[in-house]
């Protein structure tokens, strides 16, 4: 067996190291949930039809429902359920950036002399460029605007 060499991640545009993540003990039986899995399904599609993104529903299935993770539950993710049901528009860590980059390019409107605001609208609009590229070659169809 071939021995592994964990290293610690780092961030993208800064020296700075990354912390290492956990991982969700697997195998455990979840018989405390109450909820059958036709209604965890009817509760992610009611959650989205709300406009509300896929972590969130996570975030709220856990805490509200005391639902502590869908996929060893239903045997699928949420965006798995979503694209099912045709409610998966596009991956949220992109809409995210694109929306960072919308609000400093506003912020750039109105102070146009903010040179760290400069810098990080290009630091973000290479990362969105970088994943609309991983994107595509995964198979998906994003656009970069």
């Amino acid at each position: 067996m071939h021995k592994v060499n964990l290293v610690k991640m780092a961030r993208m545009h800064s020296r700075k190291k990354g912390k290492s993540g956990s991982k969700k003990p697997r195998g455990q039986s979840l018989d405390f949930v109450k909820y059958k899995k036709e209604e965890i399904r009817e509760l992610i599609i009611n959650f989205r039809k709300k406009n509300i993104p896929a972590a969130k529903i996570g975030l709220i299935l856990r805490d509200k429902y005391g639902i502590p993770d869908v996929k060893s539950i239903l045997g699928e993710s949420i965006t798995s359920v979503l694209k099912k049901e045709n409610l998966y528009k596009e991956p949220e860590d992109l809409s995210n950036l694109k929306n960072k980059a919308k609000s400093i390019g506003g912020h750039l409107e109105k102070n146009k002399k903010d040179m760290n605001a400069k810098r990080y609208l290009g630091l973000t609009k290479a990362k969105i460029r970088r994943l609309v590229k991983y994107y595509t070659k995964k198979g998906l169809n994003v656009s970069n605007k």
